[in-house]
This record gives structure tokens, C-alpha cells and sequence, in this order.
């Protein structure tokens, strides 16, 4: 699976567990570390974990792949899910304010992923 097509796929996931303001960012030419963002919200600190959790189990079971790492899952304000190419954010909606990640990589191209 394509980068792209796996950054689409985390979107559609976090999407149909009904994520708030779903963003995919191409960051290919703007940085060596990753190809793609998913930046998404959540309304709660379960959510926050519910999605995080979902990505990681349909992902893994749709195609196989493990994230290289997860962070901040306990506490349930933010969550990194890190696929190498393709990495999730998901973040507690205050969290997601204070952090503006969509501001900070404001020059990378927004990718749709809806009906992938």
C-alpha cells in the first residue's frame, strides 16, 4: 500500500468513528521524516483512545502493518500513531488549538481522502 493511500485509509478510519476535522497533509516536500499527516480531533479523552485504537486494530487488520510507535495513549489528550511514511495525530480538541499543527505546516497541500 501506497503512502498516500494509507494516509487516505487512516482519514476514512478516523472518519467513520466519527472524528472531528479530519485534515491529510502532503508533507513530501516539505520534510524527509515523513510522506504524509492525518490530524484529527476528538471530544473526549475516550474518543481520543477509541480512535487511536481503531486506526492501529483496522489498519493492522485490513493491511497487516504495525505503527513503528505509539505515543501518548495513556492520558488520552493526544495520540501519535507512527507508520513510518504516514503518521496520526489525534487530539483532544483543546489540545489540537494549543498545538495549531495544520498552521505549522501551513505550506503543505491538503489531500481529500473521502470514498477511497
Amino acid at each position: 500500500m501506497t503512502p498516500r493511500l494509507l494516509a487516505k485509509k487512516i482519514a476514512q478510519i478516523a472518519s467513520d468513528h466519527k472524528a472531528i476535522d479530519v485534515v491529510v497533509l502532503d508533507l513530501k516536500k516539505l520534510t524527509s521524516f515523513t510522506d504524509f499527516f492525518i490530524i484529527c480531533s476528538g471530544a473526549s479523552d475516550r474518543q481520543v483512545k477509541a480512535l487511536a485504537d481503531s486506526i492501529h486494530y483496522d489498519i493492522k487488520s485490513e493491511t497487516g502493518r504495525v505503527p513503528l510507535g505509539v505515543e501518548g495513549m495513556r492520558d488520552g489528550h493526544w495520540a501519535l500513531i507512527d507508520y513510518g511514511d504516514v503518521v496520526a495525530h489525534v487530539f483532544y480538541e483543546e489540545v489540537r488549538e494549543h498545538y495549531q499543527l495544520e498552521k505549522l505546516w501551513n505550506d503543505a497541500a491538503e489531500v481529500k481522502f473521502e470514498g477511497i
